[in-house]
């Protein structure tokens, strides 16, 4: 089952609350937007999230504004000692940066 949901660029976990009986969403990563959607079907809920998306790139574009991505490109990781001297003496052994080799193994994790 897949619970995240795309649109434009952006990604938003789905979750249901038995509550209030409706699924909703919160666009996440995003450090100075807020961008939420709910509905109480499928259908209701892709709406709105489409709804709300559209409705934050307009606001951007008529405040002539950059709209805020979810992620950077860059994250720190804390591997532990051994983990990190293991992948260090890999990626020398490789002849390519530790950063390199981080990003080769997680592109073939990803790939499974």
């Amino acid at each position: 089952m897949n619970n995240i949901m795309k649109y434009k660029g952006y990604w938003a976990e789905i979750k249901y609350s038995d509550d209030d009986e409706c699924f909703f969403g919160v666009v996440e990563g995003l450090k100075n937007t807020s961008i939420s959607f709910e509905g109480t079907t499928v259908k209701d809920l892709k709406k709105d999230f489409r709804n709300a998306i559209d409705a934050h790139l307009k606001y951007c574009k008529e405040h002539n504004e950059e709209p805020e991505t979810q992620v950077k490109g860059s994250l720190n990781v804390r591997l532990g000692v051994e983990l990190h001297n293991k992948a260090k003496m890999k990626s020398i052994e490789k002849n390519i940066s530790i950063n390199e080799l981080i990003k080769e193994a997680l592109t073939i994790y990803l790939k499974s």
